[in-house]
Formats: C-alpha cells, structure tokens, sequence
C-alpha cells in the first residue's frame, strides 16, 4: 500500500500482511487483537473528544474532572497528584487546570493547614460537567457494545481486565506515569 497523502489507514487485514512481509515471526492472531485494540483506544478517545466539545471541553479538561469525582467528596486534590494520576507533568497540569479555573469548573486555592500546597477542588459547575459527559458516554459505550450478548461482555470484560494487569505488571504503573519517565 503506496504511502500517500489523505490515503486511509490500511485495513488489519492489510497491516498484519505487510508485518508478516517484513517480519516472519510475527504471530498474526497477537497482531489481530493488539492492532484492533489500539485502533478502538484511539478510535474512542476522537468519538470521546467529539462528545466533550460539544459540552464546550476537552477530553483533558474531562480526565482532570473524573479523577477528582474518583478522589471522593469533597473532591479534592493537589496538583501534584492530579499530575501523577494523569501521566502529565506539573507544567502540563498547571495550564489545564488554569483553563478550567477560567471555566469555573475547578477552584485552586492555598490549604489552609499548609500555606505552601495548593488544593484544586470540583467545583458544581465542573461536577455537572461530568455527568453531563458522562450521560453522553454511556450511550456511546452501550452503542458500542449492543452486539455483545451479557455474557460475552462479561467475559469481554474479565479478559481484557487480565490483559491490563499483565501490562501493569511488566510495567509498574503509578497512576498514568512510568516510573522510569518521571
């Protein structure tokens, strides 16, 4: 398949041949199922953006939300370890949660008990957000999954639960970062 401008990403079908072409040892089953997962993780998080956008954020804005709503009321956390949880460097967390202090999503405020820590808080308008986004997503994900009988989602599930803790094994994971990368 010649490498041409605007040309579509080839098919899995296409993309296993041309590795098996270049590299014999390639087990074409293994390729199958990685290439369709990173394909479907890639393909989610445009379908994901576009859903965001329309609440008038990013899906950036979206995992800072979400992982304030799983740190529990009061929803509440220093930039830090919102970093840490996202994989992004303190930098990167600073201008995200700049824009959404603008948006009036989240608050940044000194702690009272450590004047030097800063504490980022859900604010009811970023929480609404959320659930907004959240609403909008589970009629993509049950979209998405409407040809899975309960059971073969079940066991769709449990796999792909074990193939996440194998990789989180081989690579010790600290809430999104490598520890090799921080």
């Amino acid at each position: 398949m010649a490498d041409t401008p605007g040309a579509s990403e080839p098919t899995l079908e296409e993309q296993i041949a041309a590795y098996q072409r270049e590299f014999q040892d390639l087990d074409p089953q293994v390729e199958q199922i990685v290439s369709a997962l990173g394909r479907l993780n890639r393909r989610m998080n445009v379908a994901y953006g576009r859903q965001t956008a329309t609440l008038g954020m990013s899906n950036a804005e979206w995992e800072v939300l979400k992982a304030l709503v799983l740190s529990g009321a009061p929803y509440r956390l220093g930039p830090g370890d919102l970093a840490k949880r996202l994989g992004l460097t303190p930098a990167a967390m600073t201008h995200r949660i700049d824009r959404m202090v603008g948006d009036g999503l989240v608050t940044r405020e000194r702690d009272e008990s450590n004047r030097v820590r800063v504490i980022i808080e859900l604010q009811d308008a970023g929480r609404q957000k959320w659930l907004e986004a959240m609403r909008l997503a589970t009629v993509f994900e049950e979209d998405l999954l409407q040809d899975l009988s309960q059971d073969e989602r079940g066991v769709l599930g449990e796999m792909l639960t074990r193939l996440l803790r194998r990789v989180e094994d081989a690579q010790p994971d600290s809430g999104g970062r490598l520890t090799d990368l921080e």
